[in-house]
């Protein structure tokens, strides 16, 4: 589902017009979705070779 709230964000969609698209979501869902990608994103990862 995160995955889906990106896309619809890199989109241009509106946290409405994502709400629209997923009635059982509320706004605090879509936020925490947001928090969570950014925090996810901003982690130091060490890849092995």
């Amino acid at each position: 589902m995160v995955r889906n709230i990106l896309g619809m964000v890199a989109g241009g969609y509106a946290i409405d017009k994502i709400l629209t698209s997923y009635p059982d979501l509320t706004a605090e869902d879509v936020t925490t979705a947001l928090e969570y990608a950014a925090r996810v994103v901003d982690e130091d990862q060490v890849i092995a070779r």
